[in-house]
């Protein structure tokens, strides 16, 4: 079985969200993904069946559980195979394209809806604007930039909450987030490509525009575009091969 590492929404090596990508012939032990992702160590491992005829099944490992949905193991995916994709995954039907040096993917919008949570302990001295849920996802808006730049959550206190998960975003250039998830073994995410599916449609309904840049201001970096289509969100980023190899499991 062939195996890639790729480096997403980035145009340069070891920047960005790195995911592993193994080719498989045929459906594989969840097991045995599970052991694989955790053995890779990297945010999500993705499984993708080449063989398929039509829609390849796809499947996303973080190194403790399966997920539903992750982008940019879907942009790393993409970008192995290159071209039109289609993929059969826990959230649905999606689509993707490798083209011109970049991966768009057609993903589902995920808009937060507005909640009372009290993330005061988790974002200590932290001004909160707004908060709310996604499928997922807690979701925070603060008074700028800077703020998501320096933010420094107790991660032990978010991880007993709701799934343990935690988007926090702020106005910049178009705008500015960081993704904390300790729920699922992953203390900061470098780049969340489905984190961009709550940011896509409230940012494009605060600022009135269908397409935007955000930046993600983890220690690596990364950039996504998105375009709100109705019910669907467009993502589109680059990516970098770094590694490729066999496995002999």
């Amino acid at each position: 079985m062939r195996f890639f590492i790729v480096d997403a929404f980035t145009d340069r090596a070891f920047a960005g969200n790195s995911a592993g990508v193994v080719l498989l012939d045929e459906p594989a032990d969840p097991a045995w993904m599970q052991a694989v992702a955790a053995e890779m160590k990297h945010a999500e491992t993705a499984f993708v069946v080449t063989t398929d005829a039509g829609p390849k099944s796809l499947r996303w490992f973080t190194p403790a559980v399966e997920v539903a949905l992750c982008g940019h193991a879907t942009v790393a995916v993409t970008h192995v195979l290159g071209g039109k994709q289609t993929y059969t995954t826990k959230s649905g039907e999606l689509r993707a394209n490798a083209e011109d040096g970049w991966v768009e993917l057609d993903f589902p919008s995920d808009p937060p809806r507005p909640t009372d949570d009290d993330l005061s302990e988790i974002l200590p001295g932290v001004e909160i604007e707004y908060t709310g849920r996604g499928v997922e996802n807690l979701f925070a808006v603060v008074k700028d930039a800077d703020t998501v730049r320096g933010l420094e959550p107790d991660l032990g206190k978010l991880k007993h909450t709701w799934t343990g998960r935690l988007l926090v975003t702020a106005q910049g250039d178009d705008f500015v987030s960081r993704f904390f998830a300790p729920g699922v073994g992953i203390d900061e995410d470098p780049v969340t490509g489905s984190a961009h599916c709550i940011l896509s449609p409230y940012w494009s309904e605060r600022l009135n525009r269908k397409e935007l840049t955000g930046e993600q201001a983890s220690a690596r970096g990364g950039i996504v575009r998105t375009r709100q289509d109705g019910d669907r969100v467009h993502l589109a980023g680059q990516a970098v091969t770094v590694l490729s190899g066999e496995l002999h499991i």
